[in-house]
C-alpha cells in the first residue's frame, strides 16, 4: 500500500495573516487622511497663518474638541459623523467657532467617507496652524474655549 501525502502550496506563513491586517489598516489610514484633505481641509486648513485668516476652525481643534466629550473611539466616530451628516446649532460642541464661523452648511458627504475620516482624525495626531497652540493657550486663559457662547 502507497501512502502520498501532499502539503499545499500555498500555506500561510506564520506572520502573513499580521502583515496582511497591517497593510489593510494602513491603506484604511491613508484614504481617511486622503478624504480629509480632500473634503475636509479646505474649511479646515491646517496651514493658515493667523486665526484671522480661517473660516472654519482648523481640525486639531475639533478633535480636541470631540476628544473632551467622546472617549471611545466609536462614541467618536458616531458624533462627528452625525454633525458633518447634519450641522446644526442645537447640537454643536464647539459653540464658540460657530459663534465666529456660523454653522457648518449641510454638504453632499457620504457617509462611509465620513466615518473613514473621523477614525483617521481619532487615531491621529494631526497637522496644526503655528498659532494654534498659542491661541488655544490664550483661550483657555481667558476661561473660553469649551464651545461657549451659543445661549
Amino acid at each position: 500500500m502507497l501512502l502520498i501525502l501532499s502539503y499545499s502550496c500555498k500555506k500561510e506563513k506564520p506572520n502573513e495573516g499580521a502583515e496582511n491586517q497591517s497593510r489593510d489598516l494602513i491603506s484604511q489610514s491613508f484614504e481617511g487622511y486622503e478624504l480629509l484633505k480632500n473634503q475636509c481641509y479646505a474649511c479646515h486648513s491646517p496651514i493658515s497663518s493667523s486665526h484671522d485668516e480661517i473660516i472654519a476652525p482648523p481640525m486639531a481643534a475639533v478633535k480636541m474638541r470631540y476628544s473632551r466629550s467622546y472617549t471611545t473611539k466609536e462614541e467618536f466616530v458616531e458624533a462627528m459623523v452625525s454633525w458633518a451628516m447634519n450641522p446644526n446649532k442645537e447640537k454643536a460642541l464647539m459653540r464658540g467657532a460657530v459663534n465666529r464661523f456660523q454653522q457648518m452648511p449641510k454638504q453632499a458627504f457620504v457617509e462611509e467617507d465620513l466615518s473613514k475620516i473621523a477614525v483617521y482624525i481619532y487615531e491621529n495626531e494631526l497637522e496644526e496652524p503655528e498659532w494654534f497652540a498659542a491661541h488655544e493657550k490664550e483661550m483657555h486663559a481667558k476661561g473660553g474655549g469649551m464651545g461657549q457662547g451659543i445661549p
